[in-house]
């Protein structure tokens, strides 16, 4: 049962305006050294510490060592958790972990699928999908067999887009109906179509069973964005962006400054309660788009 003394993502989430969340470098080299160096880098920016599962297919520590290693360095971990290749015991016992681990926060995925080359092919699992893995972990919170009660803040992906006349948010609102208690958008940097979906999402009623958080990418280049945009066609990252970056003397200054600006700006916008930074290749962008947006933890 986790602490509700300590300083985490959840209860940030139940005592601030706006919350700021960021994500981890991991990747077959990563040790528990270069875990805690990141960690201390952004805990005090940061109210949550996202620690991927394998993210794009690509193999990297478990995110239940990554998680133990976020919390020992001070930091929360927000925990991803994959259906991919796991099947419903393996996700049931990773959940058990995290709770031993006194991890507050997950986020539940579906998993992309394994990208080309990777030998020997691991056979997709998808035992459950993300609504069922989450309700899992719902119901986890309440299984009085247990000897201390998860108190998981459970959340899952959403994906912002131009929303049609009469579009009804049904995947959400499964997720909803399952336990999710927020949701954490897909890199999302264009701006007029996240303010149409944040109109429809709150005009659905949704905002009231949920946390909304817009993931914001900081590009070390155009490159990166361009990659970025087509590694995931749920990534929304607006041509002038990338335009911006390609024009630039320096463009990872220019991915500051512009990031700052968006995090200004969705502070304005109805529905949303904070946002989860990436950075593409140096994490320190991230406390320097932070600060320079004049956002205080």
């Amino acid at each position: 049962m986790t602490d509700d003394t300590r300083i985490t993502f959840r209860n940030a989430v139940r005592s601030k305006d706006f919350v700021l969340s960021a994500e981890l470098f991991l990747h077959p080299e990563t040790t528990a050294a270069m875990v805690g160096e990141q960690t201390r880098l952004l805990r005090s920016h940061v109210d949550g510490v996202l620690v991927t599962d394998n993210l794009g297919g690509k193999l990297h520590m478990s995110p239940l060592a990554a998680a133990s290693l976020v919390i020992a360095n001070g930091g929360d971990p927000i925990m991803q958790l994959s259906c991919r290749n796991r099947n419903r015991i393996t996700l049931l016992a990773e959940l058990l972990g995290a709770a031993a681990l006194d991890v507050s926060s997950l986020l539940l995925i579906r998993g992309n699928r394994v990208p080309e080359g990777f030998e020997p092919r691991p056979p997709a699992v998808f035992d459950v999908d993300a609504a069922e893995l989450i309700a899992m972990a719902t119901k986890m919170k309440t299984d009085e067999g247990l000897p201390g009660l998860p108190d998981f803040y459970v959340g899952g992906l959403v994906s912002p887009h131009e929303p049609k006349p009469g579009w009804v948010p049904e995947k959400l609102e499964r997720k909803s109906d399952a336990g999710v208690q927020f949701a954490l958008s897909h890199i999302s940097m264009d701006i007029p179509v996240l303010r149409a979906y944040m109109k429809h999402i709150v005009a659905s009623g949704l905002k009231r069973r949920m946390n909304v958080f817009v993931t914001l990418a900081i590009c070390s280049s155009a490159d990166d964005a361009r990659w970025l945009r087509n590694s995931l066609p749920n990534n929304r990252i607006p041509d002038d962006y990338i335009a911006r970056l390609d024009q630039a003397a320096d463009a990872e200054s220019v991915a500051i400054e512009v990031c700052a600006e968006q995090l200004r700006e969705l502070r304005d916008i109805p529905g949303i309660d904070g946002a989860h930074l990436v950075a593409t290749r140096n994490l320190a962008t991230i406390v320097a788009a932070i600060e320079a947006a004049g956002i205080k933890r």
